[in-house]
């Protein structure tokens, strides 16, 4: 059985299927920020979306992450292993040089997770 979730206009937040769950980008609201606050916002709302589903975090199977500057990496790294447990890293891309729609989005993290 297919379960969506957080419909918009265009997408769903999530789908969940045979008890995985794949969430759609996610990106932060508050675009001001730099890499590092971007990634935070965005990881914490990826965070609540997880929970909101009977998820979390430790349950991360992969990630997409895209960057709209490469060079920015290790400030979003900083942010990633603040967030993680070193023990419940996922599998996971870095795409960088990504067109996020707005100028001032500097980050995008898709994931996959398990959902029991």
């Amino acid at each position: 059985m297919i379960t969506r979730h957080r419909k918009a206009r265009t997408l769903y937040g999530a789908v969940e299927h045979n008890g995985v769950l794949y969430l759609a980008g996610h990106a932060a609201s508050d675009l001001n920020g730099g890499m590092k606050e971007q990634t935070r916002e965005t990881c914490a709302k990826i965070e609540a979306l997880l929970k909101e589903l009977g998820s979390d975090k430790t349950k991360l199977l992969s990630a997409r992450i895209y960057l709209s500057d490469m060079s920015r990496k290790e400030e979003m790294n900083e942010a990633w292993m603040e967030w993680l447990d070193e023990a419940d890293l996922p599998s996971r891309a870095t795409i960088g040089g990504a067109d996020l729609g707005d100028p001032k989005r500097l980050i995008e993290i898709v994931v996959i997770a398990a959902k029991d």
